[in-house]
């Protein structure tokens, strides 16, 4: 296909920028020598990290595995590129030979699956521009705070869009720098988002240099881990019928639009990896084929963060409370009102544990535990002390 573009173009040159998935290196490197061997200039640029996965190193010269010292290291000697003006009249080929996008029916249509999607996003460059600038111009200051409150729109929600190349972190960068020297609650949302971005290109990095973390244990001694075979409790996890309601508002959130707020991916991968002892790759898979921002290296290095299995990784004994998480970080039940209508009329102390209400709340509710909304899929209580044992186990069988 692009040797019959550049017959019909008679180009020269062919320009892209840089993927650094094991798969996209290998396709870039192979393309590279096929283009040279026909006489056609071959340049790949980087467009969608800070820093090259090669530009950053150790003091050992070798790459980082634990986040904050590279975070110090990339804030130290990451430089912004110079801005460059767009011409209005770039050259460009004419009258190639195009199908019609339509034509390939991409498109749902019968189940129309995508119709939340649609209405919660806005595709293009103007749209991230937008966001951004919005962001910035307010939220950013509640930030370190409201990052970690579903029930608020309170994160960028960028990046579907630094996924999709529709804006770069550059471009982010280069607009929240200026923050900075407001001081502040403004300074530290502005702060907290560079580091967000920081922590993006880390987990490309690791892809990069241990292309093995997209599929397999970071840490070996992972692979003797006793996961559950529990198909039955994947499919009320992947359906947002755990019984645990900040739990299945964030997955009905991702089935609905393609995204899930950041601290409730956190909830929610606990939940099925700790509570369930389903195997992250489960959870990796899932979220690939419905998240809109679904990207091989984010995906695989947060799963793994959370199992405990990945580089700087949550620690083992880190397991969240599903009820805890939910009254602190979504306190007037709002969030879960909104993706689990059928709780809607549960007073907010009862709205994270609606099978500890009293009857009577339940029944002016019109809620029926185990028909209008399931019973917990598993007790939390029950379920923490088992997978303290099985990581017990696995920390006494590491090799020294």
């Amino acid at each position: 296909m692009l040797a019959d573009l550049i017959e019909e173009t008679g180009a020269s040159a062919v320009y892209w920028n840089r993927c650094y998935e094991p798969w996209a290196v290998a396709r870039d490197t192979a393309i590279k020598e096929q283009l040279k061997e026909r006489g056609v200039e071959a340049e790949s640029f980087n467009g969608s990290l800070l820093l090259e996965p090669w530009q950053i190193k150790t003091g050992q010269g070798g790459p980082y595995k634990v986040f904050t010292p590279f975070w110090k290291q990339l804030r130290d000697i990451y430089r912004l590129p110079g801005a460059v003006d767009i011409s209005d009249d770039l050259p460009c080929a004419t009258d190639v030979r195009s199908d019609d996008l339509a034509d390939w029916g991409l498109l749902p249509t019968a189940p129309d699956w995508a119709d939340g999607i649609r209405a919660a996003w806005t595709v293009g460059e103007d749209a991230a521009r937008d966001l951004l600038a919005d962001f910035l111009d307010g939220p950013v200051a509640d930030y370190p705070d409201d990052r970690n409150r579903p029930d608020r729109v309170g994160t960028s929600r960028l990046s579907p869009y630094l996924h999709w190349g529709e804006i770069g972190p550059d471009q982010v960068w280069r607009a929240a720098v200026p923050l900075l020297d407001k001081g502040g609650a403004t300074a530290r949302g502005a702060e907290s988002l560079l580091r967000e971005l920081a922590w993006r290109d880390f987990n490309h990095h690791l892809v990069f240099h241990f292309p093995e973390i997209a599929t397999e244990n970071w840490k070996s001694q992972f692979n003797d881990f006793p996961w559950r075979d529990d198909p039955e409790g994947l499919a009320a996890w992947q359906q947002g019928c755990t019984g645990y309601p900040i739990v299945d508002a964030g997955m009905r959130e991702l089935w609905h639009t393609g995204w899930m707020h950041n601290r409730v991916r956190m909830v929610v991968g606990s939940f099925l990896i700790k509570d369930l002892l389903t195997h992250w790759r489960d959870g990796e898979a899932w979220f690939w084929d419905m998240l809109v921002d679904a990207d091989l290296a984010n995906n695989a290095g947060n799963w793994q963060w959370v199992a405990g299995s990945g580089a700087d990784a949550s620690p083992f004994f880190r397991i969240f409370n599903p009820i805890t998480q939910g009254e602190k970080f979504d306190p007037e039940g709002d969030y879960v009102r909104r993706w689990v209508p059928e709780l809607g009329n549960v007073p907010a102390k009862w709205i994270h544990k609606p099978w500890e209400a009293p009857e009577e709340v339940r029944s002016q509710a019109g809620v029926r535990l185990g028909e209008d909304y399931p019973e917990p899929r598993v007790d939390h209580r029950v379920a923490r002390d088992r997978a303290l044992a099985a990581y017990k186990s696995l920390r006494e069988e590491e090799p020294d």
